[in-house]
């Protein structure tokens, strides 16, 4: 079998170091899969990436997070934090110094690049089609990511290998062993955010329910129409722990919305719980909502950049979702199915079952 290797972007350390220990342990060895590689910036914002090792022959897998916006460097001889673009760019150099050697390329990228420019309206670009298309062409043999804000995107490149998981089952996890949960409700703050709603609700067994965003059409505030109401459809939320369930918060400002709407209607706990948490506008209006009595925890993953201080609040429940990945890799490279890995609902199940019954 072909050598399984990681290279591990200056966007994704943290997360990466823990992946490389996890596959070491699921293959009963002390050797680091991690490959030596240099990210390098010129003066004028132009970037290099070099390989230090050989990649011969070998199953590569190219971690990245997109998202991660802690990353710093001089240009010009001021201090330019990286964008999006610029991690993507990191990985087609990647790719460049490692294509023709490697046997197989794979691209992870738990948050997918432009993935919320899924579909055109009028004269729009269509960015996340393009990417991919854009891997592919390179000669990217598989992508991996998690939690795509459209799936359907993956209809961009019908011939290439597009693996989306779902943290679902490790959050839900969690949660259930931190908190005294009953009574649950599951709410989707928009409509498209429906059947991933709908999906938790199938894992815990409960109700669900939607808020529907009326916007105003009219008028364009930082690039979105604005809401001017939310309008709740489904179960009564009086006297029940809510989950309300996305696939990444933004500013946050909807989000902590629905909560407010949730509380006027009598709702116990409210568990905010995104697979990514951008934070794009801080953390004031988490706090503040927070002290108000608006939500009980924001429970949201590893899987992209979170700033130390907003791990150490406590309003904020980190998930680790590195051992997961870990298994993905290892079950990718191995040729092995992975349909096993895309559903933990009878665990999740059974761990409600035993805390009922504890309780």
């Amino acid at each position: 079998m072909k050598k399984l290797k990681l290279v591990i972007l200056n966007n994704a350390i943290d997360l990466g170091d823990k992946v490389d220990k996890h596959l070491m342990k699921l293959n009963s060895t002390r050797k680091s899969y991690k490959i030596k590689m240099k990210s390098d910036r010129f003066s004028n914002g132009e970037g290099k990436v070099s390989i230090d090792e050989s990649v011969n022959g070998i199953d590569l897998y190219i971690l990245s997070d997109v998202g991660n916006y802690g990353i710093s460097y001089l240009m010009h001889g001021r201090e330019h934090y990286m964008s999006p673009d610029e991690h993507f760019e990191d990985i087609k150099r990647v790719i460049a110094a490692t294509s023709g050697h490697a046997d197989r390329i794979n691209v992870i990228m738990p948050l997918l690049y432009e993935s919320r420019q899924h579909k055109r309206r009028g004269n729009e670009s269509l960015d996340c089609a393009i990417a991919l298309q854009e891997l592919e062409k390179i000669g990217v043999d598989n992508i991996i990511t998690f939690d795509a804000h459209d799936p359907s995107i993956c209809n961009a490149i019908p011939r290439l290998p597009f693996e989306n998981f779902y943290p679902t089952h490790n959050i839900l996890e969690v949660l259930i062993n931190k908190e005294n949960i009953n009574d649950l409700l599951v709410i989707s703050p928009d409509m498209g955010a429906m059947e991933r709603a709908r999906y938790y609700a199938d894992m815990l067994g409960c109700d669900v329910g939607v808020f529907y965003k009326r916007r105003d059409l009219s008028k364009v505030v930082n690039g979105k129409n604005p809401i001017v109401e939310h309008m709740y459809m489904g179960a009564n939320p009086k006297d029940k722990d809510i989950l309300v369930v996305d696939d990444m918060i933004a500013s946050g400002g909807s989000m902590i919305e629905v909560a407010e709407e949730l509380k006027k209607r009598g709702a116990r706990n409210i568990y905010l719980i995104a697979t990514f948490a951008l934070l794009t506008e801080g953390i004031n209006k988490f706090n503040e909502a927070y002290e108000k009595g608006l939500f009980t925890k924001l429970y949201s993953t590893n899987l992209s950049y979170v700033p130390e201080e907003v791990k150490k609040l406590d309003w904020y429940e980190e998930v680790d979702i590195s051992e997961y990945l870990a298994l993905i890799i290892n079950t990718i490279h191995q040729s092995e199915n992975i349909e096993v890995l895309w559903n933990g609902k009878k665990e999740i199940i059974n761990k409600i079952k035993r805390k009922k019954e504890i309780s």
